[in-house]
């Protein structure tokens, strides 16, 4: 845990590596202190049918979605939410901004798990 979905408008793929922002979003995030290396699922899912604002085709979006499980406070997921976020725009955009030529809608939201109702059957932990 945690696990990162990245959902994008199509036309990111055409400006961008979207493999690198998977890569550098799974990076930022499993150097976080409370991150599982052996738990960390990052995946992207392209959209084709969208719109963003005027539906002018420079416009794109990134939502990401981060679920985690339960036990950490709002600070703590809001402090991670920061991290992710920062890396994923960091990776497209650049240090300053510049390097797109996409006006992107970024998000981000945090969804915790009812351990509940998760099954996992996970054959890479060794613990």
């Amino acid at each position: 845990m945690p696990h990162i979905t990245i959902e994008h408008s199509v036309n990111l793929a055409d400006a961008h590596d979207v493999d690198a922002l998977v890569a550098d979003v799974h990076a930022v995030a499993a150097i976080h202190p409370w991150v599982p290396i052996d738990g960390l699922r990052t995946r992207a899912v392209a959209r084709h049918h969208y719109l963003v604002a005027d539906g002018a085709p420079a416009n794109a979006f990134v939502a990401l979605t981060v679920r985690v499980g339960p036990g950490r406070t709002d600070d703590e997921k809001q402090a991670f939410l920061d991290t992710i976020l920062d890396g994923a725009i960091a990776s497209v955009e650049g240090p300053d901004g510049s390097a797109t030529s996409l006006a992107i809608a970024w998000s981000i939201e945090v969804q915790e798990i009812d351990a509940r109702w998760r099954v996992n059957r996970n054959r890479i932990r060794t613990a």
